[in-house]
């Protein structure tokens, strides 16, 4: 396929790159500035706050289109840039994937939940189901339409636990925010772009499926193999909500304190994706920073 990609420079964008260059598509990035790539690599020129340049990008040679762009953050632009890039796929059959993320089901128990629970998102993401429930609509009008919620990606030396890594450096421990019960869902940056490709070959048109490899990963245990990754002893100490939002913002404070469990086997039963990289303490653990 050629398939069109917005946020394809982007920690888990470049790894979806990779995967589908390699697996033999071809691959054109979005981007706002062609002038710092080489003449030679084919980009469209496209903003999210501009909907007339995203349609004009969504040419009839487009067989699919892959958002991994960051949200602005402005539900109406991001409504926009969302109808803008669907246009020209009405009635076409084309792909269009959406990447969302497990933070709209809001907190859960310690049963995992599926793509069929209710969401209930915190602040961070409040507007994003509104919006996978307009990718989802435009199923009814002929556009193979997927949403993907990644859990917490790590992998690469990118992702939330690098982050972590980062502060046992600057703190001399391993720190996470909030309780020492929290969950994560988390997958490794490498399985969910082979989730991509499985996405675009093979996903039903309406499709939401959650990018999770593994369902319920110790917020503290992570922490702890930060601190190893940094050169430390494996110690991690929580750090108050409070406190974390005077540094970090209250939004996303409340994110890396929400504690969820969340069941990747949809895709697995689907699609047939089987993760297989390394688990996120482990990768850490042994001295990869994330």
């Amino acid at each position: 396929m050629r398939v069109l990609v917005l946020g394809a420079t982007g920690y888990i964008g470049s790894a979806v790159v990779a995967r589908l260059t390699w697996e033999g598509h071809d691959v054109v990035p979005l981007v706002k500035d062609a002038s710092s790539w080489d003449p030679g690599v084919p980009v469209r020129v496209g903003d999210l706050t501009d909907p007339a340049s995203l349609r004009a990008a969504v040419t009839d040679d487009v067989d699919a289109v892959v958002n991994l762009a960051t949200p602005t953050g402005d539900e109406a632009v991001d409504a926009a840039a969302l109808d803008a890039l669907l246009a020209p796929l009405r009635g076409t059959g084309r792909a269009f994937v959406y990447t969302s993320g497990v933070w709209v089901l809001g907190a859960t128990e310690d049963a995992p939940v599926d793509e069929d629970a209710a969401t209930d998102p915190i602040a961070i993401v409040g507007y994003r189901p509104r919006i996978e429930e307009r990718v989802l609509t435009s199923a009814w009008e002929n556009v193979r339409a997927v949403v993907v919620r990644p859990g917490i990606v790590y992998g690469r030396g990118g992702g939330i636990p690098a982050m972590m890594t980062g502060w046992a450096e600057e703190h001399g421990t391993g720190r996470y925010v909030g309780s020492a019960a929290t969950r994560w869902p988390m997958v490794h940056v490498d399985d969910l772009a082979e989730l991509y490709a499985l996405v675009l070959a093979e996903a039903e048109a309406g499709a939401v499926l959650h990018g999770v490899a593994h369902e319920a990963v110790p917020v503290a245990a992570v922490a702890a193999a930060a601190d190893l990754a940094a050169g430390g002893t494996g110690r991690a100490e929580p750090w108050p909500v409070e406190r974390a939002a005077e540094a970090l913002g209250a939004p996303f404070a409340e994110a890396l304190a929400l504690h969820q469990v969340v069941s990747g086997q949809r895709a697995a039963e689907r699609l047939g994706w089987r993760p297989s990289r390394p688990y996120v303490l482990t990768e850490l653990a042994g001295g990869t920073r994330g």
